[in-house]
């Protein structure tokens, strides 16, 4: 990509306050991105072949919306953690293992989007997120889901297709759970928390493709409390 291409692109993002540039092979976040950190309210560079985020991406203060889906990153720097305004962060499809240590100070954060990256763990930095609505940590290598999710706020966590064999009873403690998604896990009905059907606010439970049928399911002590809040939020949605 040339040099009056990427600049026609900085003009136009200067008027809009978008930079949407995917597709195109870069192999790195573009430096010139840097003389508009006071304009930029969207970043999208998905599907190129990014390895690194630079410390500048700290200094894009009034950014709400960093789409990267498709790169190649390995690690985020702490720096991204500044980003005060952030709402929407999508990082699907990279090389991810884990989030920076300060990543709770996103603290304006509603969407995530970790899918198809190389997490082993439901990261503990999310709990302090007030405003998170939906995590969406499918297709990584999860394997239990830790006590402290019990902190998590979000409305919806999407657990499809991990590695889960655990999950702490705490989950049924979110105070704002809704939405709960676990199909195709390693999950035995015996680990999957009762608590979770009788006493949570979990009215979509998705379970399918784990080791146990799901008309077991139905058997299980507390199922009738968890169909009085499905069908409550399905007549809410009708």
């Amino acid at each position: 990509m040339g040099n009056s291409a990427l600049k026609a692109h900085l003009e136009t993002a200067q008027k809009t306050g978008v930079f949407q540039l995917t597709g195109k092979g870069l192999a790195e976040f573009p430096e010139d991105l840097q003389k508009l950190t006071s304009n930029l309210r969207t970043i999208d560079l998905s599907n190129n072949k990014i390895e690194l985020l630079p410390p500048l991406v700290g200094k894009f203060s009034f950014l709400k919306s960093l789409v990267l889906n498709n790169n190649k990153l390995t690690a985020l720097p702490e720096e991204l953690c500044k980003l005060k305004k952030l709402e929407t962060l999508h990082l699907n499809g990279n090389h991810l293992r884990q989030l920076p240590a300060a990543f709770g100070q996103l603290s304006a954060l509603k969407t995530l989007s970790l899918s198809g990256n190389q997490l082993r763990t439901v990261p503990t930095q999310l709990c302090g997120l007030r405003h998170l609505d939906v995590v969406d940590l499918s297709k990584n290598q999860i394997q239990n889901v830790p006590d402290t999710v019990g902190e998590l706020q979000a409305i919806e966590l999407n657990l499809n297709q991990n590695q889960i064999s655990q999950i702490s009873v705490q989950i049924s403690h979110c105070p704002r759970l809704k939405v709960l998604r676990l199909e195709e896990n390693c999950l035995e009905l015996s680990m999957l928390p009762q608590s979770i059907l009788s006493d949570s606010q979990i009215s979509l439970l998705a379970v399918e493709g784990n080791l146990f049928e799901i008309k077991k399911l139905r058997e299980l002590e507390g199922y009738d409390k968890y169909m009085e809040r499905f069908t409550a939020t399905k007549k809410k949605f009708a």
